[in-house]
């Protein structure tokens, strides 16, 4: 049986993605640091309470999976919401700390199991903030770019190992977090929740927030055999994102 390991798997983006894993017939592990969520998961997941970010936690979990098909380096936070002047440089470094260093540990602590396997596949939860600059989320867009950098070196240093690496660009999530962002942004500007909401959707072709589903959706395809050669690919899952903030 194939095995992955999603970081931050317990919930949101990472919970939809283990259950969409483990409909494809993978065996299922996941990383968090959250017990409470942790202690939700279905009973034939391997669940571990660990930072991301966290290199001896992540490099034992690993090491005891003994073998690894799949990676998804999903761990990340929102990170503060304010103009640069008004960012606190203990929390720019705790974003990408989590956000850039979490996808570099587990992807270095993946890469000799995969190696070994002389395959594989590694998926890099990004975002469209790695795509286009965001106003007041500096330390958040700075991450997820880097993140895309990372991959792609990991797609020409893996690759000869046969060994593959992709990022996926989720747009507006619905959920917690993005309901977080949406209250933080509309009280930094002084503008209802729904007047920020309408700004996200209506900068999307299709006029929309997307769901942990498709996030998850695209990351099977992209550990499966039938993406055997994409690698180093940048794949936005965001309802066609032109410009992501459009009227704020």
């Amino acid at each position: 049986m194939k095995r992955v390991l999603i970081t931050a798997g317990a919930s949101g983006i990472g919970r939809a993605m283990g259950e969409a894993f483990s409909e494809a017939g993978f065996e299922v592990w996941v990383t968090d640091v959250d017990a409470s969520t942790l202690a939700d998961l279905p009973k034939t997941w391997h669940g571990r309470q660990a930072n991301a970010k966290d290199e001896a936690a992540m490099a034992d979990v690993i090491a005891q999976m003994g073998s690894m098909d799949v990676l998804c380096a999903n761990a990340g936070i929102a990170g503060p919401t304010a103009t640069i002047e008004n960012v606190a440089l203990d929390d720019f470094r705790a974003c990408v700390s989590v956000n850039l260093e979490g996808a570099f540990i587990a992807a270095k602590h993946a890469a000799p199991l995969m190696k070994a396997g002389q395959s594989g596949s590694i998926v890099i939860t990004s975002s469209t903030a790695g795509l286009y600059g965001y106003p007041n989320r500096a330390p958040y867009a700075a991450a997820k770019w880097a993140m895309i950098g990372l991959m792609k070196t990991l797609a020409m240093e893996l690759g000869p190992f046969g060994i593959r690496a992709n990022a996926i660009c989720p747009g507006s999530v619905e959920g917690p977090r993005m309901e977080g962002v949406l209250a933080r942004e509309a009280a930094a500007k002084g503008m209802t929740r729904d007047q920020v909401y309408e700004g996200y959707a209506s900068g999307t072709s299709m006029r929309s927030f997307v769901e942990a589903r498709d996030i998850a959706n695209m990351a099977v395809f992209l550990g499966s055999d039938g993406a055997r050669l994409v690698s180093g690919q940048v794949i936005a899952v965001d309802g066609h994102t032109e410009n992501p903030d459009p009227k704020l």
